[in-house]
């Protein structure tokens, strides 16, 4: 098992367009991970200048914003909605305000409903995008000692870094592990491998543990670059940055979508004595494994899907939280992946000659 392990990782390494790919790789998560190692304390006179809106749905904190409490959410609502009223349902202040005060006491949903029966169908909407407002410097500052009272700087990081990292990892797998088993599959090299005294388990643990090495090589190098990069970018703000927040995150969020990946590839490579048909179908399950979903309250978004093979991260920095029952589906992925390498070599067994 472990000659057959060397030999898939030596193969690899000795590759350039692997290390092209990483390098690619990193500079695709930079792009989109490079704003949040801005985040800092704001001194003294210093302010964030943009043309944005004051209050968006979604808004992080190096733009500037900040969350909207409870009640002044319901005021800026209340006063968007009085100007709606006036300047496009042509009522005069006193009506629009006697429509405000007739909503008091109850609860968004119902002064929604409630909205309507003057024509206003986009209530909702309305409230749905003041979620975020701009801060002040002393409101920024606030919120973000908040944010890393409990927490390290690099726990919230390291989630952003698996989003992007992952989705990377997947395309990254799909493409380079399509020639794990290219050359065993070869129709002569297939039949002969058949014939020499080597087991289904040590033939398949060896293909699969030196592709699945490949990946947490590639996702190594990448750890170490990001945690540099982070590490820098906190030390001159002042933030706690640890390498077990990205290592932890690194193997609950990407390693096990990377062994399924891998497991796929030995099963359509036994099957179909080719792992070509299974570069499409992955492509597919990366797909599916990013499509989003409504929830209970009709809010269309990101809440993770059974056994995908990609887990995001899609809220602001400090407000991003995991797909429900994330630990369950990655640990249903393990044991998937299982599953597929004990049929993998069922399918090897059956096919040997002796």
């Amino acid at each position: 098992m472990w000659s057959i392990l060397k030999r898939e990782v030596k193969n690899y390494l000795k590759t350039p367009l692997f290390w092209l790919g990483i390098a690619v790789g990193a500079l695709m998560i930079f792009q989109n991970v490079s704003p949040y190692l801005n985040i800092h304390y704001l001194a003294e006179g210093e302010t964030i200048v943009n043309d944005y809106p004051e209050t968006v749905h979604y808004g992080d904190v190096y733009e500037g914003y900040v969350p909207t409490e409870k009640e002044l959410r319901r005021e800026i609502w209340e006063d968007q909605i009085r100007k709606i009223l006036v300047s496009k349902f042509e009522m005069d202040k006193t009506g629009a305000q006697s429509v405000i005060d007739e909503m008091k006491g109850m609860y968004i949903m119902d002064a929604c409903r409630h909205l309507e029966k003057y024509g206003l169908y986009r209530a909702y909407f309305d409230y749905f995008e003041t979620g975020y407002r701009k801060g002040t410097r002393e409101e920024i500052n606030s919120y973000i000692a908040g944010k890393l009272r409990n927490r390290t700087f690099s726990y919230y990081f390291s989630r952003k870094f698996a989003d992007f990292a992952g989705l990377f990892m997947g395309f990254f797998a799909a493409v380079f592990l399509s020639v794990l088993f290219m050359q065993d599959t070869r129709k002569n090299t297939y039949e002969l491998l058949h014939t020499k005294p080597v087991s289904a388990a040590t033939y398949l643990s060896g293909k699969v543990g030196g592709g699945f090495a490949v990946c947490l090589i590639a996702l190594t190098v990448l750890n170490l670059i990001f945690f540099g990069l982070c590490f820098v970018s906190a030390k001159n703000s002042g933030f706690e940055v640890r390498l077990t927040d990205f290592l932890w995150a690194s193997c609950l969020y990407i390693l096990p979508n990377m062994l399924m990946i891998v497991s796929i590839y030995s099963l359509i490579s036994l099957l179909f004595k080719s792992p070509l048909p299974a570069v499409p179908l992955l492509f597919l399950y990366i797909v599916y494994s990013n499509m989003g979903s409504r929830n209970a309250d009709g809010i269309y978004g990101y809440y993770g899907r059974p056994l995908a093979i990609m887990v995001r991260f899609p809220g602001v920095f400090f407000d991003t939280a995991p797909p429900p029952m994330i630990l369950l589906n990655q640990s249903f992925l393990i044991l998937a992946a299982a599953c597929i390498l004990f049929l993998s070599m069922q399918i090897w067994k059956r096919r040997r000659v002796y």
